[in-house]
């Protein structure tokens, strides 16, 4: 079910659970800003979600009151998850929905990161 991302934050969502480590995740990566792991329904061979420790429903929350040094290091690592796993040369897709009409279902502002075959066009005209 799609959320509204003018909400405020739910301190109850799954992935503010898995960050208090309450439920496992299968971790690719961590830092102060980030944490990244396997998403449990891949839509690609490869498909990793990238998510920043703090409490951001969406980019859009994210962009206007996340610190200087948060989006720059989430931005980083990111790009580090990407780069770890060889996905640059044969590439990648980034995907980040806010809100309804995109279909976002978790509120916490999350990074898609999809490879592992050729993934075609975003969308069929």
């Amino acid at each position: 079910m799609a959320i509204d991302a003018t909400l405020p934050y739910d301190q109850t969502n799954i992935f503010a659970r898995i960050l208090r480590g309450e439920l496992p995740s299968k971790t690719v990566y961590e830092d102060e800003f980030a944490l990244a792991f396997h998403d449990i329904n891949p839509q690609a061979p490869l498909h990793i979600l990238v998510i920043p420790k703090g409490p951001y429903v969406s980019w859009d929350d994210f962009s206007a009151r996340g610190s200087d040094a948060e989006i720059a290091g989430f931005v980083r690592a990111v790009g580090k998850v990407a780069r770890d796993a060889g996905l640059v040369a044969p590439g990648y897709r980034l995907l980040a929905n806010v809100g309804l009409d995109s279909h976002q279902e978790i509120a916490h502002l999350h990074v898609h990161i999809f490879a592992g075959q050729p993934l075609g066009p975003m969308l069929a005209r």
